[in-house]
């Protein structure tokens, strides 16, 4: 019988003025997961799916900086996020 993994999140925020890398905004498993994606999608953030990548944020503490070895992750994901935003600013 195969267990059935949880759902994991790991939400980040960066400010250019104050922050040197983008900093772990939270992160949860579970039902705390599904509520970081819900106000995630709320919000229109885009909402990228990496078990891999959220296995390696989640080890960052919340709201400390990503560390250097990280930053190839982090920029896959703001990536995606330009990639996202650019699609949904030519549909306007």
């Amino acid at each position: 019988m195969k267990k059935e993994k949880r759902q994991e999140a790991v939400a980040l925020k960066y400010d250019q003025s104050k922050d040197r890398a983008p900093r772990i905004a939270a992160k949860g498993k579970g039902e705390i997961a599904e509520r970081i994606i819900a106000i995630a999608r709320e919000h229109g953030i885009p909402v990228r799916e990496d078990p891999d990548m959220v296995e390696v944020l989640s080890r960052v503490e919340i709201d400390h900086e990503i560390p250097p070895r990280f930053y190839k992750a982090v920029a896959e994901i703001l990536s995606f996020i330009y990639r996202v935003n650019t699609a949904d600013q030519s549909k306007k």
